[in-house]
């Protein structure tokens, strides 16, 4: 009798990511995924729990991806020698790591755009998938933390929110809203964008009310 075939679960995944990108997330079923990979139903269904166990675990590899080029890029700009100041040149590679994780991942990164986290979260979402994302969550506000230490030595909301807008808010409006990901042009008005904003930096300590700093 011949042994039934073992799947890697990446290639499942792989396969849903590059549905996902070609066709959109309704495209992706479990029959689809069944039909594309040689999996039985069954056999999905007990890796992958549900149709969106599986969506949610595609989208929980490519945001793990995501956060793992921008961490090497903080880490870069941190540990680089000479030139303009290493807490700026971090920040500008975490702002940049859209971009970056685009040329690397391209269908992981078509995935974080398509799929918001409010797209993931519903009543059929398993509750591991949950606390995953909670978790990649913080591991965010963690890392925009500890660029802001690295800037001013502060971690209060007024100084964690200079970052946000740095790493967040500017790539979406410059690079992610507008499709331009690919735009050397973008990408350096991006870069000067950040620049600007880091030269002006957060409000004074003294006036940031105590109740909004972040332990």
């Amino acid at each position: 009798m011949a042994r039934p075939r073992l799947h890697d679960p990446d290639e499942v995944l792989d396969t849903t990511e590059q549905l996902i990108a070609r066709s959109g997330p309704a495209a992706v079923t479990i029959r689809a995924i069944a039909g594309a990979t040689g999996m039985s139903n069954g056999a999905l269904y007990h890796s992958f729990g549900s149709r969106s166990g599986l969506v949610g675990q595609t989208w929980i590899r490519a945001a793990r991806r995501f956060l793992e080029v921008q961490a090497e890029l903080v880490d870069a700009g941190l540990s680089a020698g000479g030139g303009s100041q290493p807490a700026a040149r971090a920040v500008v590679g975490a702002a940049d790591a859209p971009a970056v994780f685009a040329e690397r991942f391209p269908a992981s990164s078509v995935i974080l755009h398509a799929l918001r986290r409010s797209d993931l979260l519903g009543d059929g979402l398993p509750e591991d998938i949950s606390e995953e994302i909670s978790r990649l969550e913080r591991q965010l506000i963690g890392l925009m933390i500890r660029l802001s230490v690295a800037m001013w030595d502060r971690k209060d909301a007024a100084a964690v929110d200079v970052i946000t807008t740095c790493v967040v808010d500017l790539p979406t409006s410059i690079l992610l809203t507008r499709d331009r990901l690919g735009k050397p042009t973008a990408r350096e008005h991006l870069r000067a964008a950040v620049r600007a904003i880091l030269s002006v930096g957060p409000p004074p300590v003294e006036s940031v009310p105590r109740i909004q700093e972040m332990s």
